[in-house]
């Protein structure tokens, strides 16, 4: 049974770093990725990473800041924010997929099989 969990969201103040993980176990997956929901807006994109972990997609807004990693022994997803702001509040989902490396989809949600719930990052001062 394929199962994608969260940890690590909070409440941080603008400019801090938080790191957050995703546990996945079940079956390999060779894309992985972190989306994010803020309430009354769409679920956005926001970084993407292969099996190899020598390919990464961004969203520009959060590029720069934002680090996606992987442990690829453990089926662990990291993604490390640094220099946070308001506007990257909302709840963050990792997600992943058996499909191969395809830049042109890896930043669409219909791209990705295996849905976490979210863990919730609050920046505010």
């Amino acid at each position: 049974q394929v199962r994608v969990e969260e940890s690590g969201g909070g409440l941080v103040q603008p400019g801090v770093s938080l790191k957050l993980s995703c546990a996945a176990a079940g079956r390999t997956f060779l894309q992985m990725a972190w989306f994010r929901q803020a309430p009354g807006r769409e679920r956005e994109f926001v970084a993407s990473i292969n099996n190899g972990g020598d390919r990464t997609v961004y969203a520009d807004s959060v590029k720069g800041r934002f680090t996606i990693s992987r442990n690829v022994a453990n089926n662990t997803l990291y993604l490390q924010m640094n220099s946070l702001k308001p506007e990257d509040t909302a709840n963050y989902i990792c997600t992943a997929c058996a499909r191969r490396y395809n830049i042109n989809y890896v930043h669409r949600e219909d791209y990705y099989d295996y849905w976490g719930q979210g863990t919730q990052v609050t920046v505010s001062s």
